[in-house]
């Protein structure tokens, strides 16, 4: 049955509870008036988040905890379009058919949506916009980490593949002001965006289309959104563009040795039902990155379960 929390999660990040709760404390009917819901039903939504620590209950009112201030849209590390991605009709059913993926072991969204899910965001733009911001509110949470524990003065020049709205390429130009940046993504991510120095922009596709010919290549949580055999497409893609002395910089979530409880095993299923990827072990990736022509030099853990996975050209 806990499946009802998650759900009450995405209906509050979706109807703007946090934004409507400011300082002080509020009632249901309060919040329940200003965002178009039942009293009634707000409130028992409310007690059963806020056992889980989104939101406090005082008597008859709620008050902000520091998991409910992330679902305000104008908090620096706002999640709150991240879990209202998550809770999208096309994903919430996608894992309501999830015996098709048991069955066949591929994606359940491909039977729900032509196409899957890459295709369900590039017709449907409010859902794209809403993925965009969802990746944008994530990685402002990682990029503390990655700026804190890589180095990238180095570099010339820096190629984004896969870099949405280019949040994390900005951050690391900000903190090499010596470097150019390339983002690359497809040609309806990257075509709204307004130019900035030394900030350039290249749409396309990353299985048909060259990449830029850079110093170092960054790849943020995209390879886990892929098969093996499109990964190694991605990767390979990478290596016919790579100089002999460029840097691979993959980030990526590592899949735990140990069998305790985590996200990133929570995360491997929605790669399973949602995509065709998966979340992979450190000899799992050192295995795709040799197969493509790099060499797995070190792992950098930048926090969140998350870490770097610096990659050498392997001379042909």
């Amino acid at each position: 049955m806990s499946y009802a929390v998650p759900r009450c999660l995405h209906m509050v990040a979706e109807i703007g509870v946090a934004d409507a709760l400011d300082e002080s404390p509020g009632t249901a009917a309060e919040l329940a008036s200003a965002t178009g819901m039942n009293p009634a039903a707000l409130a028992r939504v409310l007690r059963l988040l806020s056992a889980y620590g989104v939101f406090e209950q005082r008597n008859d009112r709620f008050v902000h905890t520091p998991a409910s201030r992330l679902l305000r849209s104008d908090h620096p590390q706002s999640m709150r379009s991240y879990v209202r991605m998550i809770g999208l009709p096309v994903y919430w059913e996608s894992f309501e058919k999830m015996m098709h993926t048991m069955k066949t072991g591929t994606s359940t969204t491909e039977q729900i949506t032509p196409g899957g899910s890459w295709a369900y965001m590039a017709q449907n733009p409010e859902a794209s916009k809403l993925f965009d911001e969802a990746m944008t509110g994530k990685a402002h949470g990682q990029v503390a980490g990655i700026l804190a524990n890589y180095d990238f003065t180095g570099f010339k020049t820096i190629a984004d593949i896969g870099g949405g709205r280019g949040h994390l390429l900005q951050a690391i130009l900000n903190a090499a002001p010596q470097t150019t940046g390339v983002l690359f993504d497809q040609p309806h991510v990257v075509k709204d965006l307004a130019p900035r120095p030394r900030f350039n922009l290249q749409g396309g596709d990353f299985f048909k289309d060259a990449l830029p010919v850079c110093d170092a290549y960054l790849i943020m949580q995209v390879i886990h959104d892929w098969s093996d055999e499109e990964a190694v497409q991605i990767l390979s893609a990478v290596r016919r563009s790579a100089p002999s002395h460029a840097k691979l910089l993959l980030i990526e979530a590592l899949v735990p040795e140990h069998t305790d409880p985590s996200w990133i095993k929570i995360l491997d299923i929605f790669m399973m039902v949602l995509l065709t990827g998966r979340e992979r072990t450190r000899n799992e990736f050192d295995k795709l990155l040799r197969h493509t022509g790099f060499h797995l030099d070190r792992v950098i853990e930048i926090g969140l379960g998350t870490s770097i996975l610096e990659s050498s050209v392997i001379p042909v």
